[in-house]
């Protein structure tokens, strides 16, 4: 199985997403399957993979007790987990089933309290090399009628490995 890359430039990416008719390098099922092979405890985190396209993910969360911190609002570090694991799905739509892609930098923004809802995250890549992945995500509230619902917004860094590492 070959691993192919693509590159995509910040101007591209000011663009609005790519969603063109390049299919992902996985569906949405293959990669619920792989993160459930790879990460065991996947089916706990209650994270939906919603959509999937060559270089962006769309994922929801649950709101569930375990994720309500004091005060009734999603806990921080559920939305970075959120943030995380939608851009791992992004990486992987575009290069395919890689393990070894880790993050070497998160950085997120909280923009206003989430009300105890789902969460909805998009992650979109902006740039992937050789060896590094860059993009964004946002995390908006699901509440209905919710004004815009932008809860938090990120930016992360994946390093790839090299194929023969992989």
């Amino acid at each position: 199985m070959g691993t192919q890359f693509w590159t995509r430039t910040l101007g591209d990416a000011m663009n609005g997403p790519e969603r063109d008719d390049d299919p992902p390098a996985l569906s949405a099922g293959e990669l619920e399957g792989f993160l459930a092979r790879e990460f065991p405890n996947w089916g706990a985190s209650g994270l939906v993979i919603e959509a999937v396209w060559r270089g962006g993910a769309r994922l929801r969360q649950p709101c569930q007790g375990a994720v309500l911190r004091p005060g009734g609002t999603i806990s921080g570090p559920t939305m970075m987990m959120l943030a995380d694991v939608a851009m791992y799905v992004a990486v992987l739509s575009a290069i395919g089933p890689v393990p070894l892609a880790v993050t070497t930098s998160l950085n997120i923004n909280f923009l206003r309290r989430p009300a105890p809802a789902d969460l909805v995250a998009e992650a979109e890549l902006m740039k992937l090399g050789r060896r590094l992945a860059v993009g964004q995500i946002t995390i908006r509230s699901a509440v209905p009628g919710a004004k815009d619902g932008l809860v938090a917004h990120a930016t992360s860094t994946y390093s790839l490995p090299h194929p023969q590492d992989s």
